[in-house]
C-alpha cells in the first residue's frame, strides 16, 4: 500500500509506501502519542479514514524527507492525500474474491478490481505475498 500525497500545485504526486510493520518503533511511539491510539488501533483507524490518523502518518513520512518538519506545519485538504493499493497486492484481492464469492457478485466485484489494476502503481519491488496493513 502507498500513501500518496498530492498538494495542489505540485505536478507530481509523493508516493511512500506504508507497510506498518516496518515502521520504526520511535515512530510506532510517536503516532500512538499523538493520536492516543495504540499502534494496532490505529493501523485501522489509517484505513477507515481517520483524519488525525492520517495526518500524523503524513507527519511520519514527511519527517524522514524533512527533518525539521513540525506537526503543527502537516495540513492538507482531504483530497491531497489517499492511500492506494499497489498492483501485487489488487492481484492478491482479486485471487481472494475469485475463490470466495459466486455468480453476478462475484462478476462485479472482479470488474471493479480488474478496473483498479489498471489504474494501480506498478509495483515492481514486492517481494512477496502483500498482506493488509494493520498491525497484529
Amino acid at each position: 500500500m502507498f500513501l500518496v500525497y498530492k498538494p495542489e500545485g505540485q505536478p507530481e504526486p509523493t508516493r511512500w509506501r506504508y507497510n506498518p510493520r516496518k515502521l520504526m518503533s520511535v515512530e510506532r511511539e510517536d503516532l500512538e502519542r499523538r493520536t492516543g491510539k495504540n499502534f494496532s488501533d490505529f493501523t485501522t483507524a489509517v484505513l477507515q479514514g481517520n483524519s488525525l490518523c492520517r495526518r500524523a502518518l503524513l507527519y511520519t513520512f514527511l519527517r524522514r524527507d524533512h527533518p525539521r518538519t513540525k506537526f503543527d506545519d502537516v495540513d492538507f485538504a482531504w483530497d491531497e492525500l489517499t492511500l492506494e493499493y499497489s498492483k501485487q497486492e489488487l492481484r492478491d484481492m482479486r485471487e481472494k474474491v475469485a475463490e470466495g464469492t459466486h455468480g453476478a457478485e462475484r462478476a462485479a466485484a472482479l470488474e471493479q478490481i480488474d478496473a483498479d489494476i489498471e489504474d494501480a502503481f506498478d509495483d515492481t519491488e514486492a517481494e512477496g505475498k502483500a498482506s493488509l496493513p494493520i498491525a497484529d
